[in-house]
């Protein structure tokens, strides 16, 4: 309860500092709307469909990029994990292609699917993937060796061994690259729909901007910041589920 009055208190200020600063003259208002106006316009955009259905149209392009980036990288990491010499192998490719900005593909998504689905999805899956693969191959190098031979010599078979003794150690790894993704692929859902002009909250702001409706673009950047909060409590709340049986979680919890 504490730390939610801290948070509200801390919003309540930033509220009053920017409905305070373009009222005292200190920026033009034409630039930066008063907190309440925002707000009010925030308000009268939330009646309308046309919203609902950008915002949907980045929902749907964050989540499914997302589940295709983990469902990916999952696998790819378990088997680079475990296939002696096959991470060494791919180590130099990996770091090769990993620091490349996935904006820097623009370019090509533009190319091969213009402004629909596809575009953002492209860039989505690419920054989402390493995000998860790094963290699943962290949590793959993590497993005791002891423990895996000891498995092999009892003849468990690799999918036993995977299962029960790969997974359950590399699971807290794998949620923290979930939750690394998740962020990252809203922000590139985003990206992809303001530069590009892909179907979405984006490609609202984008229209708002070229309209020169600037109350209506910081309300709309106003629901991607709570958007963005939102995503990220889900996947906070999702970890918390998955690893409540985790120390660190439990320990976290109180419990």
């Amino acid at each position: 309860m504490r730390r939610l009055l801290y948070g509200l208190a801390g919003l309540a200020g930033l509220l009053a500092l920017l409905e305070a600063v373009p009222r005292l003259g200190l920026v033009d208002e034409r630039f930066l709307p008063p907190a309440s106006r925002i707000l009010g316009t925030l308000a009268g955009q939330l009646v309308t469909a046309e919203l609902w259905l950008a915002l949907g149209e980045t929902v749907l392009g964050w989540a499914l990029g997302l589940a295709i980036a983990f469902c990916l990288a999952v696998a790819a990491g378990v088997v680079i994990g475990i296939v002696p010499g096959l991470r060494a192998a791919t180590h130099s490719t990996v770091e090769f292609l990993r620091p490349i900005p996935s904006v820097a593909l623009v370019p090509l998504a533009t190319l091969l699917y213009g402004p629909s689905l596809g575009s953002t999805l492209l860039l989505v899956v690419y920054a989402s993937f390493w995000q998860v693969l790094i963290q699943v191959l962290y949590g793959v190098a993590a497993v005791d060796p002891v423990a895996y031979d000891t498995a092999r010599s009892y003849g468990l078979s690799s999918w036993s061994r995977v299962r029960h003794l790969v997974w359950p150690t590399a699971l807290p790894y794998v949620m923290t690259g979930l939750r690394l993704a998740a962020a990252v692929a809203f922000i590139l859902a985003v990206t992809a729909e303001l530069v590009i002009g892909s179907p979405g909250l984006g490609a609202e702001i984008q229209v708002a901007q070229n309209s020169g409706a600037v109350p209506t673009v910081y309300a709309l950047i106003v629901l991607a910041g709570l958007v963005g909060i939102g995503v990220n409590a889900a996947v906070r709340l999702l970890e918390r589920r998955v690893l409540s049986w985790h120390p660190a979680v439990r320990s976290e919890a109180g419990t």
